[in-house]
């Protein structure tokens, strides 16, 4: 039984990583779209057709038995269309972890750090307007986060003043409170959270949703009928490898890396 973990590039692998925790027995197929990479350069229309077109072709390859988009940007955009285009296999998106947020503040300041795509998107309001009235909700888009993240995953160092650059307007002051929490809303954001917390002007709970994607695809394989969602061997009882797939058919991050830090084999 093959989970589908997809993303833009890497960033979703801070999500394959708590999936593999949650979920230990599960077989996984990461997929990086970094051919395309990034998306917030894409018109909406070209790329919704791109990932529909994407996933015609890694359902045949793979035969998931459930897909997590592990990508902001593709979720708030292009879920509901695949959800329609193959109805048959269950999806779990990936979006602003804003209800928890609004849950958890004590000041009522709460800033969602995500690129401008998923700032700008109606998803992400509404996500506000049902969740977190309460709160004073500050958006902030970065252009250059991803790329950092990226860059910073494949071993290269970053300039401390430029990452306090992005990361600068999630910190407001207001009426004597101050912004408590900023949600992470892009799967790449965790990889840089310790520069973050380092660089912060003030201690803020950075909020990474990876644990609670991995979690509801849990509870949506537990739901399947026993011997659909299976395990991660195989009917002849041997184990298989969690394999990474690049759509550009290479990626920056050097193999060994991804197989001793994430257990992956490149295809």
């Amino acid at each position: 039984m093959t989970v589908l973990v997809f993303d833009s590039s890497i960033g979703g692998l801070t999500v394959l990583r708590e999936a593999r925790v949650v979920m230990p027995a599960r077989h996984f197929t990461y997929v990086a779209d970094d051919a395309g990479f990034p998306y917030g350069g894409w018109d909406e229309e070209s790329l919704r057709g791109h990932v529909i077109a994407l996933f015609e072709t890694l359902i045949a390859r793979f035969s998931p038995k459930l897909a997590i988009i592990a990508c902001n940007t593709a979720s708030t955009l292009v879920l509901d269309d695949l959800r329609k285009a193959f109805p048959d296999l269950p999806f779990v998106g990936t979006v602003p972890a804003i209800k928890p947020a609004a849950e958890r503040t004590s000041s009522g300041l709460v800033s969602v750090l995500a690129t401008p795509g998923t700032v700008e998107r109606d998803y992400t309001r509404d996500l506000i307007n049902s969740f977190a009235q309460q709160c004073e909700v500050n958006l902030v888009g970065s252009m250059n986060l991803a790329a950092m993240a990226e860059a910073h995953i494949a071993g290269e160092k970053l300039d401390d003043q430029a990452v306090l650059e992005e990361i600068k307007p999630c910190f407001v002051e207001q009426g004597g409170k101050r912004t408590d929490i900023v949600v992470l809303g892009c799967t790449h954001y965790p990889f840089l959270s310790n520069i973050f917390r380092k660089l912060a002007p003030w201690p803020v709970d950075w909020l990474d949703p990876a644990e609670a994607i991995a979690r509801h695809a849990q509870s949506l394989l537990e739901k399947m009928p026993e011997g659909i969602s299976g395990n991660a061997e195989e009917a002849d009882g041997m184990e298989r490898d969690d394999v990474a797939l690049f759509t550009s058919g290479k990626s920056d991050v050097a193999p060994h890396r991804l197989k001793t830090g994430f257990g992956l084999k490149v295809l």
